[in-house]
């Protein structure tokens, strides 16, 4: 009987085509998040990312290289990559790096929902527009990816036909951003003996 790892038909048609899935959806993850730092500009992340990629994927070819009869390698291998797409691409919208602008458009902009906006240290630029219909406000945003649900949620409450679009900012100089809650009461003990001093 073949060892699990011994070049045998367990080894060929069950082992190795799993260990190339697994390899394709690691390197296919880690890519995935290093052309997402690449385009925010994270010029040493990306780097770093691209070395485990490669020596990766070199593991994984070099295995289907050797198993050129064995089509269940094949499809391994393409499955790995969809998979390594679909887990990159989630990491990156659980983690939620950068920042976005946000622009929102609509007919009146009540002082309430501006009130609100401010109350919550969101930095929010107001400018009359004229659209299609006539008079709009146009309200521009630059928030914190992490932030952009706590936004939408008060445009929402107080306009909910507003239209509004996002987009990935590279870089933002300067600006009114929220400050991070403390989580903790160690935080908000440190917190609280900086002021002191």
């Amino acid at each position: 009987m073949d060892s699990l790892f011994s070049p045998g038909p367990v080894f060929t048609w069950v082992i190795l085509p799993l260990l190339i899935f697994l390899a394709r959806i690691m390197d296919q993850s880690i890519g995935t998040m290093r052309l997402i730092f690449v385009s925010k500009g994270m010029k040493y992340a990306a780097p770093f990312l691209g070395f485990f990629e490669v020596i990766i994927w070199l593991l994984a070819v070099s295995q289907i290289m050797q198993h050129l009869d064995n089509w269940l390698c094949y499809i391994a291998y393409g499955a790995g990559f969809a998979m390594g797409n679909y887990i990159g691409i989630t990491i990156e919208e659980r983690i939620s790096l950068g920042t976005s602008i946000i622009r929102v458009i609509m007919s009146n902009a009540s002082p309430e929902m501006i009130g609100m906006l401010k109350e919550q240290n969101f930095g929010i630029t107001i400018l009359d527009a004229e659209g299609a219909k006539g008079n709009v406000k146009v309200i521009f945003s630059i928030v914190r990816r992490k932030e952009i649900k706590s936004f939408l949620d008060t445009i929402n409450t107080y306009s909910p036909g507003a239209f509004y679009t996002i987009e990935d900012v590279r870089a933002a100089n300067e600006g009114i951003f929220r400050t991070a809650k403390p989580k903790t009461a160690f935080s908000s003990i440190s917190q609280l003996l900086m002021i002191s001093k």
